[in-house]
This record gives structure tokens, C-alpha cells and sequence, in this order.
């Protein structure tokens, strides 16, 4: 069996093999490094001229997180998880280009001409789109990266579930999240204590059409 096929394999079952679990291990605690391994891969993630416009906000303390159990419709994962993830949105993305853009023409992925060009274009384009628009591309790439992000902790063996049934307002009160910045979505990270409800999905012939 070749390399290749091997490593679709194991994409494969990491996918099949990733729920949503709501009950976790209390006890069990992931380091602090493994947690950063996952969002280092996590935020390999693609998005819009690659602005990358999200930002984490990871909470491990257990009496913030039973704060933020309360912030988050009393869900009990909040609480027994070893981490939970909030993912948050960049309206303001634009405020990156310059530090995209110079970093990958110092990796050599670029040359100067073409750095300056995308700069000035990328400048002139999401400065001046209105801020619906830059918050739609910001919930959009952060859908990206959520879902990369809970691969990567199931290829690692722990468990996650996304909860976007949280009071925003209140969250960035209680985490002092700035404006420019829109809270997304919760993960609770951790170690499963009972397996996850399984699911169906309605039939890939249902929802496919080849033109």
C-alpha cells in the first residue's frame, strides 16, 4: 500500500470517526502545547486573499469556564472540557495585509513588486467594502477554520463539539473582546467520558447535482 493511499486512509477515519461529544472527563487535562499544536494546524486553514481574520481566545481556568457555562445556556461541556475555544471574527482584517503580505515575500514567496502590488490592491479592496460584507468573509473563514481545527484535535484523539448557542454580548463583556473583533463560535476540547450521539445525513444523492 503506498504512502498516499495510507494517508487518505487515515484522513478518512479521522473524519468518519469525529461527533460532536457533550460528555467529558473533568479530570483529564490537555497541555497547554498540545492545545497550541492544534491551532498551529488549525490556522493552516484558507481564507479570503489569505488575511486569516480570526482570533482565539482559549479558556483552561475551570472557575472562568463555569462563568462562561452560564454565558453559554448552562451547556455542561463548557464546564467538563478540558479547554473550550472561542473563535473569533476580524471585521477588520484589511488591518492585516501588511503583515501577510511582507512576511510571505520574506519567506521568498513573493517578490518586493508583487508584495507592493497586493498590498496596495488588497488596501484599496477591504478598506473601503462595507462592514456587512467584511463580516460575512470573516464568518465564512472562520467556519474554515473551526473545522480544521476540530480535525486536527480528533487526529490527536480527543474529542470536540462546536456551540454557537452563547450570548455574544455578554461574552465579550465578561473577555473584554474589542469591537473590531465578533465572537463565533465555542469548541469544548478535551477527553470524551461517554461516546457521542451518533448521527444520520441525509443521502448524497439528495443534496448533489452534476451540471
Amino acid at each position: 500500500m503506498s504512502t498516499v493511499t495510507m494517508n487518505a486512509q487515515s484522513f478518512s477515519h479521522v473524519i468518519r470517526e469525529r461527533h460532536s461529544v457533550r460528555k467529558y472527563d473533568p479530570t483529564f487535562k490537555i497541555a497547554r502545547e498540545e492545545i497550541e499544536e492544534i491551532l498551529n494546524e488549525a490556522i493552516l486553514a484558507p481564507s479570503s486573499s489569505n488575511l486569516q481574520p480570526w482570533r482565539f481566545i482559549v479558556i483552561e481556568d475551570q472557575e472562568m469556564k463555569k462563568e462562561l457555562r452560564q454565558i453559554a445556556n448552562n451547556q455542561e461541556q463548557v464546564e467538563t472540557s478540558s479547554a473550550v475555544i472561542a473563535v473569533l471574527g476580524d471585521k477588520e482584517m484589511y488591518r492585516n495585509i501588511e503583515k501577510v503580505y511582507r512576511s510571505a515575500n520574506e519567506a521568498g514567496y513573493m517578490d518586493e513588486a508583487n508584495m507592493h502590488r497586493l498590498i496596495t490592491g488588497s488596501n484599496s479592496l477591504y478598506s473601503n467594502l462595507p462592514e456587512e460584507v467584511r463580516k460575512n468573509i470573516a464568518a465564512f473563514d472562520t467556519g474554515l477554520v473551526s473545522m480544521q481545527l476540530m480535525l486536527s484535535a480528533k487526529a490527536k484523539g480527543y474529542d470536540t463539539v462546536p456551540m454557537g448557542g452563547f450570548d455574544k454580548q455578554k461574552f465579550m463583556d465578561k473577555f473584554q473582546v474589542s469591537d473590531r473583533y465578533m465572537p463565533m463560535i465555542l469548541i469544548s476540547l478535551g477527553k470524551a467520558a461517554a461516546p457521542a450521539f451518533k448521527t444520520t445525513r441525509i443521502p448524497l444523492e439528495d443534496v448533489i447535482e452534476f451540471v
